[in-house]
């Protein structure tokens, strides 16, 4: 596997606390630190901070594990610009978890990786239509896909079982 991908907390959020919580899939969180040590997997540091924001499990556990959060260099930091430049209202300010994404945008550009994200592209001909991820995303012709399509192209196969 020669891929990255790069993580928006709404991929960390959203099946941490939903579908594939630690409590009912572990096994999901195992080959994601496994992914992580490797380098295959990773989140920028905007991500942290944001789910640094809410004091749960999902904190602790990112925070235990220093080796999947990237800090931002020159490379991502002039990505950053040209992206704000191209759309500047990618952040909602004031918004919870929203400042990060330019980020995970822009460390994918640095990194040639894939964006893994719970956001879908917006339809152009709706108005007032916050941009989102995946616009960026095709704009720069980066890819962008959502965590079922990460969890087929990783492999990951889930096994049920009763207690």
């Amino acid at each position: 596997m020669n891929k990255k991908y790069c993580l928006d907390t709404n991929a960390f959020v959203e099946p941490w606390n939903k579908y594939y919580s630690i409590k009912r899939c572990p096994e999901y969180w195992e080959i994601l630190d496994g992914l992580g040590k490797k380098g295959t997997v990773f989140c920028p540091d905007q991500v942290k901070r944001e789910i640094d924001k809410v004091d749960d499990a999902l904190k602790d556990w990112l925070n235990s594990k220093p080796y999947f959060t990237r800090v931002e260099s020159e490379s991502v930091q002039r990505h950053v610009r040209e992206i704000l430049k191209i759309f500047p209202h990618i952040i909602s300010v004031g918004a919870n978890r929203s400042m990060a994404d330019p980020w995970v945008i822009a460390h994918a550009i640095a990194e040639n990786a894939v964006v893994v994200s719970k956001e879908y592209i917006t339809n152009p001909n709706q108005r007032n239509s916050r941009i989102k991820i995946p616009d960026v995303c095709h704009h720069f012709k980066v890819t962008c896909i959502n965590d079922i399509d990460f969890i087929d192209e990783i492999g990951i196969k889930f096994k049920a079982s009763l207690p």
